[in-house]
């Protein structure tokens, strides 16, 4: 974290950065981006289940997961640590804001492979490392948030595909 702090900051992207780390609050970015999805006719049927699957991704990982293991983000522990955004008031492990990144993101990838879906993880890397950038989240932080963020995309995605074959006249 000292590092990414002295060696890889910079004054001039950190801006930058901050506005990135904004697009994952309340994972607003990719609310907005399924409400989209799920709006436009086309695309209803492919992505209806990503909004369900971010909201049970984000019960997993914000409210279970961060309140058993209650580890302190890294500016409480590491002495010289300092963040460029505000004091965050939850737990560190998981990343909320990776793991609603990364739930999108193989979401996307599963309800429009072979059309352009893994575009997504564009912004949820950069997402993710922006949360190590601007201090407020370890590495294994957000490599845990990914997981946990995929594997319920990928329950989530294979459990829509049943329910889709046993009510194929849904959302059409």
């Amino acid at each position: 974290m000292l590092f990414v702090q002295d060696h890889l900051r910079f004054e001039a992207f950190d801006p930058i950065a901050r506005f990135i780390t904004a697009l994952g609050n309340a994972g607003i970015f990719w609310i907005i981006l399924g409400l989209a999805l799920f709006i436009y006719k086309p695309t209803r049927r492919d992505s209806a289940f990503c909004l369900p699957t971010l909201a049970i991704a984000t019960i997993i990982n914000n409210l279970i997961l961060k309140r058993i293991i209650m580890r302190p983000r890294p500016y409480d522990v590491i002495e010289g640590l300092t963040i460029i955004i505000e004091r965050e008031n939850s737990w560190s492990f998981p990343s909320g804001h990776a793991c609603s990144s990364f739930t999108m993101a193989a979401a996307l990838f599963f309800a429009f492979r072979g059309r352009g879906g893994g575009w997504a993880y564009i912004p949820a890397v950069l997402i993710a490392a922006s949360r190590i950038y601007v201090g407020v989240h370890y590495p294994t932080d957000i490599i845990a948030a990914a997981f946990v963020g995929t594997s319920v995309a990928i329950i989530c995605y294979f459990q829509y595909k049943k329910i889709k074959s046993r009510y194929p006249d849904m959302l059409t």
